[in-house]
């Protein structure tokens, strides 16, 4: 009997423990972190009930759980190529990159079966539509006018679906090999073609440069040409202004010399005749310069008379 009773209080302890397991294991499955940039749908009897945050959260057992768990970070989807046709019949292959953001977890937990295929689909639908209005020039040079116009569309398209999309980029535009080749023929007589221009402009410019050479260097060869006329012409100036200076004192030192001559013949008591006849040697002096008139007073010229008769009474 104590042993039977041992052996039922130990089966009641493994049970009780066995209980208190099952109990603290449904406490802990009941407790729930949202992590950040994360969002929990819940559910209540397969009813939803609401949105977790990021924090710690609970719920019954049992009865609620976590019907989804949404990231809320933009998402990248690069979709393969899609074969598109264009407004001048032109087939080509397109693929396109989609960054998109969920904004709210109920409606893209409950209101597209499968979003990302549902995201794919309307983006090859809306880029066939936006392709088919241009031609094949257009398509390839308006990416940033298709890459706006698909933004929008698709913006507009899955926000029923709880989805924002922020950007649209045309990975790659491969048209037909036919077009690629002559794209490529054209693209090198282009690259030919401004490369004879760089070469014409780099020709025209070399000449420029020459011309421009030779007319600077005709331009300071006139500058000392003509500095050195200037030049040569200051010294000659220069010359005849220090010829004309000389002369002036050698006049002057004559007129000096006469003026002291006369002033001690004025001393010495000398009368007049004497001196108009040492007047009458200073204009001869005076005449031997370079004058080319000498206008003589009249007195002096009645005294060079009288000299003459003197001189002729003499020899007879």
């Amino acid at each position: 009997m104590l042993t039977m009773a041992i052996n039922e209080n130990l089966f009641g302890s493994i049970a009780i423990i066995a209980v208190v397991l099952v109990v603290l294991a449904i406490i802990v499955s009941c407790i729930k972190i949202v992590p950040q940039a994360t969002a929990f749908v819940v559910e209540r009897l397969g009813a939803y009930i609401g949105t977790w945050g990021v924090g710690l959260h609970f719920k019954l057992p049992f009865v609620d759980k976590v019907a989804r768990r949404v990231s809320l970070k933009e998402q990248v989807i690069d979709f393969k190529p899609q074969p598109v046709i264009t407004k001048d019949n032109v087939t080509m292959q397109i693929d396109t990159v989609v960054f998109f953001q969920i904004t709210d977890p109920k409606l893209f937990a409950y209101g597209v079966v499968n979003p990302i295929m549902a995201i794919e689909n309307l983006t090859a639908t809306t880029l066939r539509n936006i392709i088919g209005e241009l031609e094949l020039d257009q398509t390839l040079t308006s990416r940033e006018i298709i890459n706006t116009k698909m933004r929008t569309q698709l913006d507009v398209a899955t926000d029923p679906w709880g989805i924002k999309v922020n950007r649209v980029e045309l990975k790659n535009i491969i048209p037909p090999r036919e077009i690629q080749d002559s794209m490529e023929k054209q693209m090198k007589a282009e690259r030919e073609r401004r490369e004879k221009i760089l070469q014409a402009e780099g020709e025209k410019k070399s000449t420029i440069l020459v011309a421009e050479g030779h007319k600077e260097r005709a331009i300071l060869d006139a500058q000392a040409e003509k500095e050195a006329a200037i030049l040569r012409a200051e010294a000659k100036k220069e010359a005849m202004m220090r010829e004309a200076e000389g002369q002036a004192a050698a006049i002057l030192k004559v007129q000096q010399a006469n003026a002291e001559g006369i002033r001690l013949i004025k001393e010495a008591g000398a009368d007049q005749a004497v001196l108009q006849i040492k007047s009458l040697e200073a204009f001869a002096k005076a005449a031997e310069g370079q004058a080319t008139k000498i206008i003589i007073p009249s007195e002096i010229q009645g005294l060079a008379g009288a000299l003459s008769a003197l001189k002729e009474t003499v020899k007879d």
